[in-house]
Formats: C-alpha cells, sequence, structure tokens
C-alpha cells in the first residue's frame, strides 16, 4: 500500500482525492464518513466562506500564517468549485456563508467521498486505528482488522471537539509516537459559563449587543464582539460568545469578567436622556412596568434586580442616581467567567501538533519523511462561518497533492 489516510472526514477525504499515483487506502474508525459534517450548521453544513485568502487569513486564530500556503493552492472558492464539480451544488447565505444547495450535510460527504474514490481510494469503515510505528521503508499501521504497511501516511484525525463523532485525540497519540510535539488541545468556539445563576434568562436570545471580556484586577477590555448572544442555563452562548471564547480559552477564567452592553449605539449620556424621556411617558408606572421598550420582558426583572433597584417604585420616584445605577446596568452588565465549555459542546479544538513540525507548503512533516497531517489535528483554529471546515479541506488538499 502506497498510501493510508487516517480518519475520513472532511481533510482525509480531500487528501485521498488528490493523489495520483494509486494505492491509497482510507481508514475510518465509524460506520460511515464525515461524521462530524453531519452536525454542523445544524445539519446543514456551512462548509466554507465566499472570501479571499487575504480575508480568509484574518479569521484563523492560531498559527494564520502557516495556513496561508494552504489557503492559497485550494482558496474557497476552489472548495466551492470542488464541491459543484462532485455533485454538491451550493448557495452562498448572510456572510458569505456557503451550504450545499440542498440543505443536507450529508451531500458534502457524498461529494466528498465520491471525489475520493474517483481518484481510486478504497475507505475501510469500522476500522480503529490502534498505533502507528515507523519503519526501514515506511510505516506499520495496526488496525483493528490488522497490520497494514505503507510508503506515506497522512493522519486526519480530528482534534477532540464532539467526540461523540470520533473525534477522541487519537492522532495526536500517534503524531507523539512519531516524535512530534502535541501543544495541549483546549476547546475553542464555545459557550462561556458564569458564576451567577442566569438559570431565569434561559432561552433569551439578544441581538446587536457588545460583549466583551475584562480583566478582573484592571478592568481593561481584553477583547470585545458586537452580535448576538444566547443565555444558557449557566451562562452564555451564540456567535459573539463563540468568537471571545476562541480569544480566551488558554486564559485563567478566575480572573476574567463577561461584560454586556445592552445599548451599544448610545453613549451613556444618550440613553439617560433616552430613559427620561421614556419615563416621561409613564410617570406614575411601576419601574418594573416601564422598561418593555428598552428590554426584553424577561430580562427586565433580572436588570432591576443586579442594579439594585425596586421594581414596585414609581418612575418618577427615581433619583439620579438611582436612574444612573439603571444605565450603568445597561451598558455594562458584568457576570465573573466561570469556566468555559467543554469538548463535548466545542465546535473545535485548539491546540495540536506543532505547526513548527510541519511544512506549510506541504503538510509533511520536517522530522518523519512520509508523514503528512491535515485538518483539526494540527495546531490551527479559526472563528465561526465556515473557515474550520475549509482549513480541513485546503491542509488535506495540499497534503494529497504534495504526495
Amino acid at each position: 500500500m502506497k498510501t493510508v489516510i487516517i480518519g475520513a472526514g472532511a481533510a482525509g477525504l480531500t487528501a485521498a482525492s488528490q493523489i495520483k499515483n494509486g494505492g491509497i487506502l482510507v481508514l475510518e474508525k465509524n460506520e460511515k464518513p464525515g461524521k462530524k459534517l453531519y452536525i454542523t450548521g445544524k445539519g446543514r453544513c456551512n462548509v466554507t466562506n465566499e472570501c479571499g485568502p487575504s480575508e480568509f487569513i484574518e479569521k484563523v486564530n492560531s498559527n494564520p500564517k502557516f495556513l496561508t500556503s494552504a489557503i492559497n493552492a485550494f482558496s474557497p472558492r476552489d472548495a466551492i468549485e470542488f464541491l459543484e464539480q462532485n455533485g454538491c451544488p451550493t448557495v452562498t447565505e448572510r456572510g458569505n456563508r456557503v451550504f450545499p444547495a440542498s440543505q443536507k450535510a450529508s451531500d458534502v460527504t457524498k461529494a466528498l467521498v465520491r471525489a475520493a474514490e474517483n481518484a481510486g481510494a478504497q475507505i475501510m469503515y469500522n476500522t480503529a486505528v490502534k498505533s502507528v510505528s515507523q519503519t526501514e521503508n515506511g510505516f506499520a499501521v495496526l488496525t483493528s482488522a490488522g497490520e497494514i504497511f505503507c510508503d506515506n501516511l497522512i493522519i486526519a484525525t480530528g482534534g477532540l471537539s464532539y467526540p461523540s463523532t470520533g473525534s477522541t485525540g487519537d492522532g495526536y497519540k500517534f503524531a507523539a509516537a512519531l516524535g512530534h510535539t502535541v501543544v495541549p488541545p483546549v476547546p475553542s468556539l464555545v459557550r462561556i459559563d458564569l458564576k451567577e445563576d442566569v438559570s431565569a434568562l434561559t432561552g433569551l436570545s439578544l441581538k446587536n449587543v457588545g460583549a466583551s471580556v475584562k480583566d478582573k484586577r484592571s478592568g481593561k477590555v481584553l477583547f470585545s464582539q458586537f452580535g448576538e448572544l444566547l443565555f444558557t442555563d449557566a451562562g452564555v452562548s451564540g456567535p459573539a460568545v463563540l468568537t471571545l471564547s476562541a480569544k480566551i480559552n488558554r486564559a485563567d477564567p478566575s480572573g476574567l469578567l463577561f461584560c454586556i452592553d445592552l445599548k451599544p449605539a448610545l453613549t451613556p449620556e444618550k440613553l439617560d436622556k433616552r430613559v427620561l424621556s421614556d419615563f416621561s411617558a409613564v410617570q406614575n408606572r411601576a419601574l418594573i412596568n416601564s422598561l418593555s421598550d428598552l428590554l426584553p420582558k424577561s430580562l427586565i426583572p433580572y436588570i432591576i434586580d443586579v442594579c439594585g433597584l425596586v421594581g414596585a417604585s414609581k418612575v418618577n420616584s427615581l433619583t439620579r442616581a438611582e436612574r444612573a445605577l439603571l444605565v450603568d446596568g445597561l451598558k455594562n452588565l458584568t457576570f465573573n467567567v466561570k469556566a468555559l465549555g467543554g469538548f463535548s459542546s466545542a465546535v473545535v479544538t485548539a491546540g495540536g501538533v506543532s505547526v513548527r513540525e510541519v511544512c506549510p507548503q506541504t503538510m509533511q512533516s520536517k522530522l518523519v519523511k512520509g508523514l503528512y497531517f491535515a485538518g483539526e489535528i494540527l495546531d490551527v483554529d479559526a472563528l465561526t462561518g465556515g473557515f474550520n471546515i475549509q482549513t480541513a479541506l485546503s491542509t488535506g488538499f495540499l497534503a494529497g497533492r504534495s504526495i
């Protein structure tokens, strides 16, 4: 066997499709290929983002420079054409997010399998790899079906995120056994759990808000994001939160604050005038019944409570100081960060095989000839929006094309 690829996900299948010298065997421990693709984009599979290479690289969190060659070699536009050539038409939606036109993730997987099989690849399912080792002429791959020898080996096993799909970190063990350094993996693009009890807000979605993470000691804003967030029973999630989580996934959560600006378009002074204007129309009404033009109904009691105000108070009796507390609560709703969600709910894994030991132009190991890496196993991760799957496609393309 000339080339063995461990993992029939986006990276492994794309790599298989580019190998032209035959003798390609893809080993997959699951009963079907691309299991993680099936759950991405809520089952629709946001497969890439239709932007230029330079814009794409700006969305990469870890080691963006390393990815430059791969994205230029196989760009989002190349990926779209590749999928369409293999029977999967696509559609571009808001934010340049690309989905299969059918809105079915399975069509992406079918296209990748079709491309791999057209290149002559054989895919073995329900075949777990137990260990890998270097031999005099290549590699020995010990599987649940026996030992396989090969000239070239591509490790495309994914990371640790969504372990139910088979991403259980096996590839890190294989890489380490072959002498590679593994940057400790951490969850990324994941919810942020808070110390405060926010269970009463579960399911509340807030759009067009400012979200930021601050240093607890100095109060300095470390990272900020504008967009949408969602309260969970234990914290917050949603696009803005996932992006922030990627920036703080290696920080000590005990030293962080999570803050929400509910009215980012208004300065505190303008917001105060807005509050005064709203109150002037309902002077004899209780505070708890006077904020519906400013806040979602379910958030009103929480805001009043955290601001230390009394919901039954008439708005015309509020002092300037009490009104200032309300404005501050609307502009700077603050929580203590408890922890980030775990791998079971993380969109992607940050960390992995050190890119210092991998050639960016080929994805071949700098330490072991004939060994290649592709996809999430590498210490490269990006924001949401199709960037991580494209990373898998591009690195898989380079690994296969290089062989």
